[in-house]
């Protein structure tokens, strides 16, 4: 068959896009414990290889994958969870370039990759439900938590003491203590409800959110000498914590991003003004000067 120069513009994206999928697919899959899972991930990526053989008998090319993708999403998939890197994966894949409308006008075939696409979709939301998802909430729990608390006391103490090293040993004794009141109450939460989660792994996601989460706030007061540009670097970080956070969660669960981080944010930097104004009328109030 003679094919457009733009027909085969899209067939050779769609190669490059298939043959890289199928790289990422199969090494993943050598890193899933599970062998059923392991199995099921293997023969997607086989059916994106099989795709790209189809394209291949039209162009006649031999197309090489992106080996950059194959490191990036192999890379996130292994830090991050794979449910995370294969949904990223599906977001910027080349694939979504590919305009497979005008392809299927020409080739027939065409449906059947689709059909293979959308049905892959399926199985990976059936298999994709790792331990770091059913413990989102956990995570969401202690970070929010130390965010908007912590925000708001390093807002806080730093208006009322000036002083950062006197404000990062408040900061961390109340983090601290916080953070295993934190698992505490989530391991309590857990075990009184019918739920998968195990309820000391619960605790302890709570708390290691918790906590890593205070480290980053008050690391800006361990650096520097400057109360309130290490309490702007807080609030800076704070934000981008939330942003982080939110694209894992909006990306892995196919949760909308702009409406949690809105509030999540607007919560967290709202506490952080009240407190700062509490700390100036007390400041001025009891007139503390240290």
């Amino acid at each position: 068959m003679t094919l457009s120069p733009d027909i085969r513009q899209e067939l050779l994206k769609a190669q490059k896009s298939e043959i890289t999928e199928y790289h990422v697919y199969q090494n993943i899959a050598k890193t899933l414990p599970e062998e059923e899972n392991r199995r099921i991930v293997e023969q997607i990526g086989e059916d994106e290889k099989r795709h790209y053989e189809i394209w291949k008998g039209y162009t006649g090319v031999v197309v090489k994958p992106n080996r950059f993708h194959i490191w990036l999403y192999t890379t996130i998939s292994r830090l991050l969870g794979f449910t995370f890197g294969f949904k990223l994966m599906e977001l910027g894949e080349e694939k979504a370039q590919v305009n497979y409308q005008k392809i299927e006008d020409v080739l027939p075939e065409t449906r059947d990759v689709i059909a293979d696409e959308n049905k892959h979709e399926d199985i990976l939301l059936d298999l994709l439900d790792e331990e770091a998802l059913i413990y989102a909430g956990s995570v969401v729990l202690g970070l929010n938590d130390a965010l908007v608390e912590l925000t708001g006391a390093l807002a806080g103490l730093t208006l009322a003491f000036q002083d950062v090293n006197i404000i990062a040993l408040s900061g961390l004794v109340t983090g601290i203590a916080a953070s295993l009141s934190m698992g505490a109450s989530e391991y309590l939460s857990t075990s009184s409800e019918e739920s998968e989660k195990n309820p000391i792994k619960a605790a302890i996601y709570t708390g290691i959110a918790y906590v890593v989460t205070v480290a980053l706030l008050i690391l800006p007061y361990l650096l520097l000498d400057n109360a309130y540009l290490a309490l702007g670097i807080t609030l800076t970080t704070s934000v981008a914590i939330i942003a982080i956070f939110n694209f894992y969660i909006a990306v892995a669960k196919d949760q909308p991003f702009g409406k949690r981080f809105m509030e999540m944010a607007g919560l967290s930097l709202s506490v952080a003004a009240f407190s700062f104004l509490i700390g100036f009328l007390i400041r001025g109030w009891l007139g503390v000067d240290v």
